[in-house]
């Protein structure tokens, strides 16, 4: 166990939100899927248990949605962080919903009825698509908003990824509801490599996620989604029910940890990670320790 690990436990454990709740014989095995900010939400979700006494077994990188859910059901993960978004559209494939509540009441109540699975409470963050540009180049277009950035598309250059170009939810879905965003030239990169594009001045807009690191890094400014074209995709912690049983205080726990993991928060822990190399763990301790806000 890292020194900030270790300082972040002692630290949660003395707070009044985190009550010490009684160990039971066995751990709460907490996965995550296969990238930088599902393990480190994991973290988080993991360290909180300790925090209160309880023992922990991680089984991080499990990879995709679907294999996540497939270790749920067979009892092999107790939890994991998942998304809303991700849940209505490639888990219960149904149509995209752009009010957050909305959204989270339906998968919640068909999660409980579907798989025996207890959505808690959402996190304020939300790592939906987006677009993303530079302080210069906002300035210059005077461009805030979608809307704002909608109509002058075509004397722009988009860098993106191909998903955001074939995906029912991505470029289509702003021409759909915004109108323009006939981009004056359009290229595709791997994920990484579309902020490099943006940033070298190859590029004037990038394709994003709310929460991505290089948001933070490079300091990029992210158009508001003023028409909510976008669904919502706020991340909680997704629970065995009969987990939930055995362990009743894993709500309260981390219900008292969700509402601080705000997208700037997010963003920062991605980058810390991603840019920094730092471990995803000491990374969870620091924000749990209130070092990251």
């Amino acid at each position: 166990m890292s020194l900030a690990r270790s300082r972040a436990i002692a630290l949660i454990a003395a707070s009044p939100l985190l009550a010490r709740c009684g160990s039971k014989n066995g751990s709460v095995r907490v996965g995550s899927k296969n990238f930088t900010e599902s393990f480190v939400l994991a973290e988080i979700y993991a360290q909180a248990l300790e925090a209160a006494g309880l023992r922990v077994d991680r089984r991080f990188n499990l990879g995709s949605t679907q294999i996540a859910l497939a270790a749920m059901a067979r009892g092999d993960i107790d939890l994991y962080p998942e998304y809303t978004g991700t849940a209505l559209i490639d888990v219960l494939h149904l149509p995209p919903e752009q009010d957050p509540k909305a959204v989270y009441a339906t998968v919640a109540r068909e999660f409980g009825r579907q798989y025996d699975l207890t959505w808690l409470r959402p996190s304020p963050m939300n790592d939906s698509q987006a677009l993303a540009t530079t302080k210069a180049i906002a300035a210059r277009e005077r461009i805030a908003t979608l809307s704002d950035l909608a109509p002058k598309a075509g004397a722009l250059r988009l860098a993106t990824i191909q998903e955001f170009l074939s995906r029912p939810d991505g470029l289509s879905v702003l021409q759909r509801v915004y109108g323009g965003f006939r981009f004056a030239d359009v290229k595709t990169y791997d994920i990484a490599l579309k902020y490099q594009a943006l940033t070298s001045g190859k590029a004037d807009v990038a394709s994003a996620f709310t929460t991505d690191g290089a948001i933070a890094t490079d300091e990029l400014v992210v158009l508001r989604d003023d028409k909510r074209a976008w669904a919502p995709y706020n991340v909680a912690p997704v629970v065995r029910t009969a987990t939930l049983k055995t362990y009743p205080s894993v709500a309260r726990l981390l219900d008292a940890v969700s509402p601080r993991i705000t997208d700037a928060a997010a963003q920062r822990m991605n980058a810390a990670v991603e840019s920094g190399h730092r471990d995803p763990a000491d990374v969870a301790a620091e924000f749990l320790a209130g070092k990251t806000g």
